[in-house]
C-alpha cells in the first residue's frame, strides 16, 4: 500500500511539473481583489465573540464570471489559527473564501461546526453577486478545517439549517482532518486524545454513497500526527464500501502534518479544474 501511494504521488507531481499550465496558468490572467472581514452570521449584535470571529475574506477574480470558489478553513485544533488565503491558490482563476470560526475554550462544540455551515451557506447565497458559479463551490480545509468540511459535507443537517443541500457542493477537499470525533471535542467530553471515539461528531459516522466528490489528502503516515493517515485511509475505505463513486486518497511521502498543505493545494486545483470535478 505504501509503495502504491508513493507511485501515485510521484506520478501526480510529474504531471504537475509538465502540465501545470493546463489548469492554472490560463485561468489566472487578470486582476484580483481582496475584501476582508465580511460577517457571515446575522446574530453578531447579540454575541461579541460571534462578531469577532465569524468573519470571512473574499479573494476574487475581477471582471470575470462563472469561476469556481474554494471555501478554505484554517487548521489549529479548533483552539487556534486564523483565516488566510493560501499562496498556492492565488491567481489561479478561482475565488478563495477564507473563514474564521469560533474557537475552544471560549466556544464549545458544536459552535465550530455551526460556524462552518453558516459560512458555506453564506457563499452559496452570495457568490453569484460577485460573479462566481454557485454550482462550483468546493469546501476545503487543513486539519481542524478538514474535519469541519467533512462534517458539514457528510452530515446534511448542518447546512440544511440554512436551506442549503450539502449535495450542492462541487466537492469536499479534506487535508489531514480527523475522521473520528475531533480531539478537542473529545477533550471537552473528558476523553483523552489517544482514546478514539466515533459518534455523531465524527465524519466517519456519516459516510454515505450519495455525498459530493471527496478528496482526502494526508501527510506521510510515519510523519503525520496521532494516526491521522490511518484515519484518512479508513475513511476512504468505508466510503468505498458504502458505494461512494468519487472518493480519492493521497498520501504525501516526506511531508508531515504541518507542511503537507503546500503540495496538497496542487491536488486541490487538479480536482477543481480536472475531469473528476463536478462541473
Amino acid at each position: 500500500m505504501k509503495i502504491l501511494f508513493r507511485n501515485v504521488i510521484i506520478g501526480f507531481f510529474l504531471c504537475i511539473g509538465f502540465n501545470l499550465g493546463s489548469y492554472a496558468q490560463t485561468p489566472s490572467k487578470g486582476a484580483y481583489q481582496l475584501t476582508e472581514n465580511v460577517h457571515y452570521r446575522t446574530d453578531t449584535a447579540q454575541d461579541a465573540y460571534v462578531k469577532e470571529r465569524c468573519v470571512l475574506d473574499l479573494y476574487l477574480p475581477k471582471d470575470q464570471k462563472g469561476f469556481p470558489t474554494v471555501v478554505w478553513f484554517h487548521g489549529g485544533g479548533l483552539t487556534g489559527g486564523e483565516k488566510h488565503i493560501p499562496n498556492e491558490l492565488k491567481e489561479k482563476g478561482i475565488a478563495v473564501v477564507a473563514v474564521n470560526y469560533r474557537l475552544s475554550p471560549k466556544a464549545k462544540n458544536p459552535a465550530y461546526i455551526e460556524d462552518a455551515a453558516a459560512a458555506v451557506a453564506w457563499v452559496f447565497q452570495h457568490i453569484d453577486d460577485y460573479g462566481g458559479d454557485p454550482s462550483r463551490i468546493f469546501a476545503a480545509g487543513h486539519s481542524a478545517g478538514g474535519y469541519l468540511v467533512a462534517m458539514i459535507g457528510l452530515d446534511k443537517s448542518w447546512l440544511a439549517t440554512y436551506g442549503v443541500d450539502a449535495d450542492q457542493l462541487a466537492g469536499i477537499i479534506d487535508f489531514s482532518g480527523h475522521a473520528i470525533t475531533h480531539m478537542t471535542i473529545r477533550g471537552e467530553q473528558g476523553i483523552k486524545d489517544t482514546q478514539p471515539t466515533i459518534d455523531r461528531y465524527a465524519p466517519l459516522f456519516h459516510v454515505r454513497k450519495d455525498a459530493p466528490p471527496i478528496v482526502l489528502v494526508s501527510g506521510d503516515r510515519e510523519l503525520e500526527m496521532l494516526g491521522r493517515y490511518e484515519e484518512s485511509a479508513y475513511f476512504y475505505r468505508m466510503l468505498k464500501v458504502v458505494g461512494h463513486p468519487q472518493v480519492y486518497l493521497y498520501e504525501l511521502d516526506g511531508f508531515d502534518h504541518g507542511n503537507m498543505a503546500g503540495p496538497g493545494h496542487h491536488i486541490l486545483l487538479q480536482h477543481v479544474f480536472g475531469k473528476n470535478s463536478k462541473q
